[in-house]
């Protein structure tokens, strides 16, 4: 593995130069969406090119889950790991070290108005594909709910950008919440912060704090955990209160206070909360 030193340095280069086109390794597929007009596909059979499946997955979102997505935005498909990372940088204005950080381990990225997929190898398709495309088409739709990034508890963002993603793949056929239920329990039965009773929201709230946890603590545990959460809180309250609790933060409200105005309780009072659940549904 290149050093993250060496890997900046190369990042540094794609501001001397662009791509375009799909000779480059780079698919850019402009979409508008009418809500009125998005078909519901029925199956996963019927998303076979890179644009169906993003398209039909943003019906499911819309029409389904009652999601907003924006009027217009572009997807971005790259043919590997250099071209995930440039593109990062050119077509999403992220800072070369960020994105030499985010392309060792992300294989997708939801921004505003913009959605960035690692397609490596040219051969993806089925299940874990459309699980991705619709987990980073949630975080479009979140940005567009809280009129900009990074407002949001990001356990939680992360956490119904999952649910969301699971939601779809039972939508098509593919996977039920249920199955994926049982088995995040699973992932998480030894999570550290389950196993240490403390899982410290506050910092895991945070984009750098929920990174440096599932980088320390286990990538599929962490998202795993956040999705456990989301979903004790849509069984209780409901899906439409996760897309009150981002149109709140679009109003002025800050994370902790949007989140005691959505689910009637502090994010300290949920800690201790989830925690006691967590630890039952362990044993």
């Amino acid at each position: 593995m290149k050093s993250v030193a060496k890997r900046l340095a190369a990042a540094l280069l794609v501001t001397l130069t662009s791509f375009a086109g799909c000779g480059s390794g780079r698919l850019v597929l402009p979409f508008t969406i009418d809500p009125s007009a998005l078909a519901l596909p029925s199956h996963g059979a019927q998303l076979i090119s890179h644009e169906e499946a993003i398209r039909g997955i943003a019906a499911i979102l819309v029409r389904d889950l009652k999601l907003p997505m924006p009027p217009a935005f572009t997807a971005y498909v790259y043919s590997g790991r250099e071209g995930f990372e440039r593109g990062l940088v050119v077509d999403a204005n992220v800072s070369p070290l960020r994105a030499a950080e985010l392309s060792e381990f992300a294989v997708g990225i939801g921004k505003r108005r913009l959605l960035l997929l690692n397609d490596e190898g040219g051969t993806a398709h089925g299940r874990e594909w459309f699980r991705l495309i619709a987990h980073e088409l949630a975080h479009v739709s979140q940005i567009e709910l809280a009129q900009g990034e990074g407002r949001a508890e990001q356990w939680l963002a992360e956490g119904m950008a999952e649910w969301t993603a699971f939601r779809v793949l039972e939508h098509l056929g593919l996977d039920t919440l249920v199955e994926r239920r049982a088995a995040a329990i699973g992932h998480v039965r030894d999570h550290p912060a389950l196993l240490d009773g403390r899982l410290d929201l506050d910092a895991l709230g945070t984009p750098r704090g929920f990174t440096v946890r599932h980088l320390r603590e286990g990538s599929l545990e962490t998202y795993q955990l956040s999705f456990l959460m989301t979903d004790y809180l849509i069984r209780r309250h409901g899906f439409e209160s996760l897309p009150g609790y981002f149109r709140m933060l679009a109003t002025g409200f800050a994370r902790h206070e949007s989140f005691r105005l959505a689910f009637g309780q502090t994010l300290e009072e949920f800690e201790r909360e989830i925690l006691g659940h967590l630890g039952r549904v362990r044993r």
